[in-house]
């Protein structure tokens, strides 16, 4: 129990726990809007096996490290271009995240939302949103440990890391659903954060390296914006005499 009392183990904690939370932002918007689609009654549920799912194959992926630092191999080369399996995946998981942003968006902007909801809800049903789900887990999940080994090197210590971040994002997910769900336009910008991400996945996968800060900046930058414009549609609905 010596390693509790080094501050170093403590920092690398921290700063993981720190990391997976930020790294796990996108994940909670893209589980939120799933499950938006599901009765209500079925959403808190979804969130929380999403959540759980994420947690269980991130500790997975830790506990199969060896494994995982393999993927980073290239497996064969296309005009030059080495493939491992991390850039297969990455490539794959980037277009779902992108097919899934842009029906969301496109279903937005019909209003086919409101009106079919509940049909489409019970049609695709509670596992099929769960499944999809765990495909993106996978792909979010899988840079994240990557990152983290670079990190840290105590298992222990990553796997304590994650159960934290996720606890945490359990907490905040159904206020985060809520708040997109009342505002559409924030639903909007969170969808087209998506679509960044999905592209930023694909990049990656042939080794265009986007830095995650200035993703997260653009997007902490715009909803700072969006804050400021529903705090001045509500006071102008509150100076607006009723008609």
């Amino acid at each position: 129990m010596e390693w509790l009392a080094n501050p170093e183990i403590w920092v690398a904690f921290l700063t993981l726990t720190a990391l997976e939370i930020v790294l796990g932002i996108d994940n909670i918007i893209f589980i939120s809007i799933l499950v938006a689609r599901l009765p209500a009654e079925q959403q808190p549920r979804a969130r929380f096996f999403g959540l759980a799912l994420a947690m269980g194959t991130r500790i997975l992926l830790l506990l199969s490290i060896t494994w995982v630092m393999q993927l980073t191999n290239d497996l064969f080369h296309v005009m030059g271009q080495g493939i491992s399996g991390r850039d297969l995946i990455l490539f794959f998981g980037g277009l779902f995240l992108l097919f899934k942003s842009t029906l969301e968006i496109w279903h937005s902007m019909e209003g086919a939302e409101q009106g079919d909801t509940a049909t489409n809800a019970k049609a695709r049903g509670f596992m099929s949103i769960i499944i999809q789900i765990a495909i993106i887990d996978i792909v979010f999940s899988l840079d994240s440990v990557i990152t983290a080994v670079g990190l840290v090197q105590n298992v222990p210590v990553m796997v304590a890391a994650i159960v934290i971040s996720v606890g945490v994002m359990m907490l905040a997910a159904g206020t985060i659903s809520a708040f997109i769900d009342k505002h559409p336009s924030l639903k909007m910008l969170a969808l087209s954060f998506l679509v960044v991400v999905g592209t930023v996945l694909i990049a990656e996968a042939f080794d265009v390296h986007v830095p995650k800060g200035y993703v997260y900046f653009a997007m902490a930058f715009s909803l700072a914006v969006e804050a400021l414009n529903i705090k001045l549609r509500g006071a102008l609905a509150r100076k607006t005499p009723d008609a």
